[in-house]
C-alpha cells in the first residue's frame, strides 16, 4: 500500500471499498487487502511491479461480472474499469478498434455503429462488461456462433506479464521478449500434445488455449492471452477486430416439448448459418409473467422449450428464404418468424436476463458454480438427458438455457448451500458433472472461464501431461505466482470460499434468516451498473447519478452480505452500511428490474429499523417519517393556513428554522397544506347507483396537501359512468414510517387502514388509489408487514389504479388527444410495482404521442428533501427527467401522477405537471396551467 501510494497510484484499503470487491457474479468470496485504480498503462505496470516486490497477490478486474470467481483475490484487486475507459481509435478501413481495457462493450458497439461495424462477441452483460474482462475470460455471448469468441476477435494486445515486462503482441510484431521466446520454445517441444488436447471445438474455453501458439497459427500470443483470466498478464490496451453489421436481421422462434429435444436440433444451426441460437425454458418465461404480467412476454410457439434463432443477411429476400428453410428443416413442434421488432427485443431481453431469472425460477434458491459447461453441438441433446439424470440422482433441480448452437449450456442449480453439508453436496455434484462433461468430450467452461469454481475440475478434461504443460506456461509468464493465484493452475479444493455457505455460519443466520437469504439474492450480474435506464426501467438511479459502485444495488448488496458475514463489516450501525444505504432512494426499481428481484428499499427499511430500535432517531424520521400524522393533525385543527404562512416566503427566518428542525435541506420548499382536507371537500360525493361501483381511497398526501389532485379522479370516474364513493375515514398506508425504518408504526398504520378499507373490499367494490407510492405499498410491503392478516388479500385484490379501472370501463370514451404530445414521468413505484403499461394503453386510446421517461425523478418521497441529499436528488433528475422536459416543446404536456414527481418538476424545471385524471378530463385544474416557462435549475450532477 505504501509503495503504491508513493508511486501516485489511486488505492483504497477502507472497509467499504474492500467489501465491494469480495465477490463477482459467482459463488465465491475472498477479502482483498486493497483496491488499486490505475489511470494509465504506466500505472498498471507500477502496480504489477509493486506486487512483485512485495510478493502480494494481484487480481485484475473489469466490471466484476465474471461468474466463476475469476476476479477475486486476497491481495490487491486492480480495477481497470474506473479510469481506463477510452476508445483510442476506430479504423473503418481495417475494421479494427484500439481500446483501453475498461471500455464497456456496449460503448464500443455505439462507437462502431456509425461505420456499419460491430464488435462480434456480445455477452448478456454487454451494457456493463468491459473489453478487458471479455479478453480475460474469452467471453462469447449469443452471437459468437456467427462472429466468434473474443479470442477470435483480438488482433493485438499491450500487456504487462507477471515478470513485470510490458509486451506488445500481435500479427507481424516481432517477438523480442525473452519470456515469450522461451514460451515459443516450450510450445515447440509439445506440438503433438497441444494438437490433440487443445482447441478441439469452438467452446473449449477451459484451461489455457495453447492451440493459438502452434506454428500453423503463427504463434498468436494475443489470441492465446484471451481466456487466461489474468493469471499470466494484465491487459493495458487491445486492438480488436470489428465485423460488418448486416442491415437485415430476423428471429425465428421454434417450439419443442423439452430442452433436450430442442438441443437435438443444434447441429442444424451451423448449416443454416445462424448468427445466434439460444435455448429457453418455459420456467424462465413464467417468472417474467409472474413479475410483470402476461403482456410482458410476446407470443411464443407451442412447447415447453424454445430455440430463438437469429439470421442476418445483406439481402432481405434471401434472408426470408433462409428463415423459411430453417422452419422447414427444424424438427420443432411449432415455429414462426417473429416479425415485430418490439417482440424480438423483449424475447432477447428475457434471454439476456437468464442468469438472474434462473436463480428465482425454482422452489429453492438456485446458484451458478456449474453454469456454462459445453459439449460438441452434435452431442448436446444426449448430454442434456444424461445431465437431467445426474440432477435427479443428487435430488437437485436446474433450469438450463444458453447457446445451444455451440453446445454451451447455462444453468442455475438449487444447491443446498445454506444448510449443513451444503458445501459437500455442491462439491460432490460438480465432480460428477465434470466427469460427465469429460466423457462427452466437452469443456468445464464454454465462455465464463474456470475461475475458482472450475479450475479444480480441469483434470476431468485434460491429461496429467496437459495440466503439467499449463503449469510450466504459468511458471514462465508469472514465475512468482502473483497473478490471480489459485485460478487455472494450482487451484484450491472445489467448494472453497463459498459465500452463501459462509453466511450460513453467521450469527445473523440464526436470528435474521429471512434477511440473510434476501440480501444474498444478488448474484452480482450487475444489471444495476448500466449508464442509464431504458425502456421504462428505473434501476439504479443513485448509481447513474454518482457512478460509484457503492451506490448501486449490487454494491449495497455486497456491503449487506459482508455485514452478515461479520468479518469485514460489523453490525447494523456500521459506517460501511450507513454509507452504502445513504443514497438509496427506496425507488423499488431493483425489485422489478434486477433479474434476481433484489428489493433494496425493503432491506434499507429493515436496516434502519434494527439500527434505531430503542434509540433516538435522526430528526427527519420524526418530521418527515411522521408527516401523515402531522398533516392529519394540522388538518383536524384547521391550521393549514397558519403553517403555510410560517413556512412560506413571507417569513424566511421562521421557514429556515422549521426546515432545519425538520432535517429538510434549506434549498427545498415545504409543500403547502390544503386549507381543508380532500376527504372533507369530497364528502358530498355519495354512493351512486350504477352498474359498476368504485371507491376512491384518498391517501395522506392527496388528502392533506394543496397538490393532492383527488377531485379530478372522482370527476373522471363519474364521467366514465361509475358509481363513485369516497372512503370517508382516514386510512394511511404507513409509507413514510416504512421508508424511515419505523416498521412497528408502519404495521400499526396499515392494520388501522385495513379496518377502514376491508369492509369496502368485502362489498365487492374496487378501491381506486390516487398516489402511486401509497397504492404500491399495498401490493409490495404489506405482505411483509401484515401478511399474517387474512383481510389483506381481499384489500389487495380490490386495490387498483385509475388506468386499471378505466381499462375495464366499456362505457367510457377517452378524449381525442391526437394533437397532444405528452412527456410522461411514471412514479418509480408505479413503474416498478404497479406496472405502467395499463396507463400507457389508456393513453394510446386517446391518440396522444407519448414519450415515457425512464428512471426516477430524484425526489423519491423524503429522500430528496433531507439534508445531505439535495445534490444527488438533482443529479438523478438530470439523468433522464430534466433533459426530457428541456427537450419538450412548449406545447408538450408533462404528465406525473406522483406527488414527489410533481414537486421535483415544479422546483427544478419550473414546470407544473398534470395527473392522468386531469389529462383525460381534457382540462387542467385551475391552479395547474398546461404550459409555463421551461426554465430549469442549474444542473448539479455529482457524477
Amino acid at each position: 500500500m505504501r509503495a503504491l501510494r508513493a508511486a501516485g497510484v489511486e488505492v483504497s484499503d477502507e472497509g467499504l471499498s474492500r467489501a465491494l470487491y469480495t465477490s463477482d457474479a459467482g459463488l465465491h468470496r475472498l477479502v482483498p487487502t486493497a483496491i488499486a485504480f490505475p489511470r494509465d498503462g504506466a500505472e498498471v505496470a507500477t502496480v504489477v511491479r509493486c506486487c512483485l516486490d512485495t510478493a502480494t497477490p494481484l487480481t485484475p478486474r473489469g466490471a466484476g461480472t465474471s461468474c466463476a470467481g475469476n476476479a477475486l483475490g486476497t491481495g490487491v484487486v486492480q480495477d481497470l474499469s474506473r479510469h481506463l475507459t477510452r476508445i483510442l481509435s476506430i479504423d473503418p478501413d481495417e475494421a479494427t478498434a484500439r481500446v483501453q481495457p475498461g471500455v464497456v462493450q456496449a460503448h464500443l458497439q455505439a462507437a462502431a455503429r456509425p461505420h456499419g461495424l460491430r464488435f462480434g462477441p456480445d455477452p448478456s452483460t454487454s451494457d456493463r462488461c468491459t473489453i478487458g474482462g471479455m479478453i480475460g475470460n474469452n467471453a462469447c455471448g449469443p452471437r459468437a456462433l456467427g462472429y466468434g469468441r473474443t479470442a477470435d476477435n483480438v488482433v493485438a494486445l499491450t500487456a504487462v506479464l507477471g515478470t513485470g515486462e510490458t509486451v506488445r503482441v500481435g500479427p507481424g510484431l516481432p517477438v523480442t521478449s525473452p519470456t515469450l521466446r522461451a514460451l515459443e520454445r516450450l510450445v515447440g517441444d509439445h506440438l503433438a500434445l497441444i494438437r490433440t488436447e487443445f482447441g478441439r471445438f469452438s467452446r473449449q474455453v477451459s484451461g489455457y488455449s495453447l492451440e493459438h501458439l502452434l506454428p500453423e497459427n503463427d504463434f498468436d500470443v494475443a489470441s492465446f492471452l484471451a481466456g487466461t483470466e489474468g493469471t499470466l498478464a494484465v491487459t493495458v490496451e487491445a486492438t480488436v477486430r470489428l465485423v460488418e453489421d448486416k442491415p437485415f436481421t430476423t428471429m425465428v422462434a421454434l417450439g419443442y416439448p423439452s430442452m433436450p429435444e430442442a438441443a437435438d436440433d443444434a447441429p442444424l444451426l451451423a448449416e443454416v448459418g445462424a448468427t445466434a441460437a439460444e435455448g429457453l425454458d418455459r420456467r424462465m418465461v413464467d417468472v417474467v409473467v409472474r413479475r410483470q404480467g402476461p403482456g410482458s412476454v410476446p407470443a411464443l410457439p407451442d412447447g415447453d422449450a424454445w430455440m430463438l434463432v437469429e439470421l442476418v443477411d445483406d439481402d432481405e429476400r434471401r434472408l426470408a428464404e433462409r428463415a423459411a428453410a430453417l422452419l422447414e428443416q427444424a424438427r420443432a413442434a411449432d415455429g414462426w418468424v417473429v416479425e415485430d421488432p418490439v417482440a424480438t427485443a423483449a424475447l432477447w431481453k428475457i434471454r439476456a436476463d437468464g442468469a438472474g431469472l434462473a436463480e428465482t425460477s425454482l422452489e429453492r434458491p438456485a446458484y451458478g458454480g456449474w453454469e456454462d459447461a459445453a459439449v460438441p453441438p452434435a452431442r448436446l441433446g444426449e448430454y442434456l438427458r444424461a445431465f437431467e439424470d445426474l440432477l435427479a440422482r443428487h435430488d437437485l433441480h436446474a433450469l438450463p438455457y444458453g447457446h445451444f448452437g455451440e453446445g454451451c449450456v447455462h444453468c442455475r442449480i438449487d444447491f443446498p448451500l445454506g444448510v449443513p453439508g451444503g458445501r459437500d453436496a455442491y462439491a460432490a455434484f460438480v465432480e460428477e458433472a465434470a466427469a460427465l462433461v469429460g466423457r462427452f468430450g466437452g469443456s468445464m467452461s464454454g465462455e465464463h472461464g474456470d475461475g475458482r469454481a472450475r479450475s479444480g475440475l480441469l483434470r476431468h478434461m485434460y491429461s496429467p501431461e496437459a495440466l503439467a504443460l499449463m503449469a510450466r506456461v504459468k511458471a514462465l509468464l508469472d514465475p512468482e505466482g502473483i497473478l490471480n493465484p489459485g485460478v487455472i493452475v494450482d487451484p484450491e479444493a472445489v467448494g472453497s470460499h463459498l459465500r452463501v455457505a459462509q453466511a450460513a455460519d453467521s450469527p445473523l443466520a440464526r436470528t435474521e434468516l429471512a434477511f440473510v437469504e434476501e440480501v444474498h439474492r444478488c448474484s452480482g450480474v450487475g444489471k444495476c451498473l448500466t449508464d442509464g435506464p431504458g425502456g421504462g426501467t428505473v434501476m439504479c438511479p443513485s448509481y447513474q447519478a454518482t457512478g460509484e459502485e457503492k451506490d448501486s444495488t449490487r454494491g449495497r448488496s455486497r456491503v449487506l452480505q459482508e455485514m452478515v458475514n461479520g468479518e469485514l463489516v460489523s453490525g447494523w450501525d456500521s459506517p460501511e452500511v450507513s454509507e452504502a444505504l445513504d443514497l438509496c432512494l427506496s425507488c423499488k426499481g431493483c425489485a422489478r428490474d434486477c433479474p434476481t428481484g433484489v428489493d433494496m428499499a425493503s432491506y434499507k427499511s429493515i436496516v434502519l429499523h434494527r439500527r434505531y430500535r430503542g434509540r433516538l432517531r435522526p430528526r427527519q424520521h420524526y418530521s418527515l417519517g411522521w408527516l401523515p400524522a402531522w398533516s392529519a393533525l394540522v388538518s383536524r385543527l384547521r391550521l393549514g393556513r397558519l403553517v403555510n404562512a410560517a413556512t412560506g416566503v413571507e417569513h424566511p427566518l421562521l421557514a429556515r428554522l422549521m426546515r432545519w428542525s425538520a432535517g429538510v435541506d434549506a434549498r427545498r420548499s415545504i409543500p403547502r397544506l390544503a386549507r381543508r382536507s380532500a376527504r372533507r371537500s369530497l364528502a358530498h360525493v355519495k354512493r351512486a347507483e350504477a352498474q359498476q361501483r368504485v371507491a376512491v381511497w384518498v391517501d395522506s398526501f392527496s388528502d392533506a396537501f394543496e397538490d393532492g389532485r383527488a377531485a379530478p379522479v372522482v370527476e373522471l370516474l363519474e364521467r366514465a359512468g361509475f358509481g363513485v364513493e369516497v372512503v370517508g375515514r382516514r386510512a394511511c398506508c404507513g409509507l413514510t414510517y416504512l421508508s424511515t425504518g419505523q416498521r412497528g408504526l408502519a404495521r400499526r398504520s396499515m392494520l388501522a387502514a385495513l379496518d377502514v378499507l376491508e369492509p369496502v373490499a368485502r362489498r365487492g367494490v374496487r378501491i381506486v388509489g390516487i398516489e402511486p407510492s401509497c397504492l404500491a405499498t399495498w401490493r409490495s410491503d404489506a405482505d411483509e408487514l401484515i401478511g399474517d392478516d387474512p383481510r389483506l388479500a381481499r384489500v389487495q385484490g380490490a386495490m387498483c389504479t385509475l388506468a386499471e379501472v378505466l381499462g375495464d370501463a366499456p362505457a367510457w370514451t377517452p378524449p381525442d388527444l391526437s394533437a397532444v404530445t405528452v412527456v410522461a414521468q411514471p412514479h418509480c413505484h408505479h413503474a416498478s410495482v404497479l406496472g405502467w403499461s395499463t396507463d400507457l394503453a389508456v393513453l394510446a386510446r386517446t391518440g396522444a404521442t407519448v414519450r415515457t421517461v425512464g428512471g426516477c425523478c430524484g425526489l423519491a418521497g423524503n429522500f430528496g428533501v433531507e439534508r445531505g441529499h439535495y445534490e444527488t436528488s438533482v443529479a438523478v433528475a438530470e439523468t433522464q427527467l430534466l433533459p426530457a422536459v428541456r427537450a419538450a416543446g412548449e406545447q408538450t404536456v408533462v404528465l406525473a401522477d406522483g406527488f414527489s414527481c410533481r414537486i421535483q418538476l415544479r422546483e427544478l424545471a419550473r414546470r407544473p405537471a398534470l395527473t392522468l385524471a386531469e389529462l383525460l378530463l381534457a382540462q387542467p385544474a385551475a391552479s395547474t396551467p398546461v404550459l409555463t416557462s421551461t426554465k430549469t435549475a442549474p444542473p448539479s450532477n455529482t457524477r
